[in-house]
């Protein structure tokens, strides 16, 4: 397997990144998560507008976007899959032990891994930790996941595969790795940006190719929405059928289908949307 790390190509087996690197110090730095369908990059020009968005609110330089391109071009050549999970991350570079920056520059990693289509649909659950919406980091894709992982955690020990936050207000905001939408009386809602959710790309997406509407919504809505789907990169449109012990139907309910129909189509005709 090849990576690209600052300016080229390496062997995963030596390619190397100071143990001093500021996106492993303090978590700063940012990343995307783009699917690749044979060596094609899926919405590549809107990730990429979204890592610059990132590094813009963290205060990192901009990055060098056609570097980033080549870098992605030549890591999806250099390892043929059926369906990847490029990873995109840019990091403060070399820094201090401390909070404050370094000034030898940003580091650049692509990495690509292999992935398996998910199911149709999956089980989610709530956690009792919430998303702060107006914290510094609300809406940027960054590196500081240590949240993430320890709720991701918890799901997976209650036999789901994503789990879902509130914000402190107790609206209903976004999952580890996902974005939310419900259906109430057959039409689709997802929390707006401004609960504190990530901007997903997939969830642009789905909005703009469903007519979904971005409503305030409180976290008890999962209790009576009639149908749940979450949407990511890797998931696309997703069906969820049990919420916490609320059970939901086996399969995709018919406004879910619908939009996992819509997505398979429209994101099928154009992979840069």
């Amino acid at each position: 397997m090849k990576v690209w790390l600052d300016g080229g190509l390496e062997d995963t087996e030596s390619a190397r990144v100071s143990v001093f690197d500021h996106g492993l110090t303090v978590g700063d730095g940012v990343f995307e998560t783009v699917k690749a369908v044979d060596g094609r990059p899926f919405a590549l020009t809107r990730h990429l507008d979204r890592l610059s968005r990132s590094a813009r609110g963290l205060g990192l330089p901009d990055p060098d976007l056609d570097e980033v391109r080549r870098a992605c071009a030549a890591v999806l050549e250099a390892n043929p899959m059926p369906l990847g999970r490029l990873r995109i991350t840019y990091t403060g570079g070399h820094g201090p032990l401390g909070s404050d920056r370094g000034e030898d520059g940003p580091t650049l990693v692509v990495a690509l891994g292999a992935a398996a289509r998910r199911p149709d649909s999956t089980a989610v659950v709530t956690v009792p930790w919430t998303r702060n919406e107006r914290s510094a980091l609300a809406g940027l894709k960054t590196t500081s996941y240590g949240e993430n992982v320890v709720a991701l955690a918890r799901a997976h020990e209650q036999g789901a595969s994503e789990a879902l936050f509130a914000n402190t207000t107790g609206r209903l905001c976004e999952g580890t790795g996902s974005n939310v939408f419900v259906v109430l009386d057959g039409e689709i809602h997802t929390p707006p940006l401004a609960s504190g959710c990530l901007a997903g790309i997939t969830r642009e997406l789905a909005i703009e190719w469903t007519g979904a509407r971005e409503t305030d919504l409180p976290l008890d809505v999962l209790e009576r929405a009639e149908e749940v789907f979450l949407t990511s990169t890797l998931r696309d449109v997703q069906a969820v059928h049990r919420v916490d012990d609320r059970e939901l139907p086996g399969t995709p309910g018919p406004v879910t289908a619908k939009a996992m129909r819509i997505f398979e189509e429209r994101s099928g005709d154009d992979l840069d949307p």
